[in-house]
């Protein structure tokens, strides 16, 4: 969890298909206040999907 006053958070992408957790990443919570969703590439999918920011 991020320390008090800071504004960056870490996150976990999860695979939109597999529901694999695959990627983490950082982001700011002020700036950005949705959850993330990119595509990124997958192994276990073994081709880009959605990944979408996991609780």
């Amino acid at each position: 969890m991020a320390k008090k006053g800071e504004a960056r958070q870490n996150v976990t992408l999860k695979c939109s298909e597999c529901k694999n957790e695959n990627y983490r990443t950082s982001k700011n919570k002020k700036n950005t206040t949705e959850r993330l969703d990119l595509n990124k590439f997958c192994n276990t999918c073994r081709k880009h999907t959605e990944h979408k920011e996991a609780k």
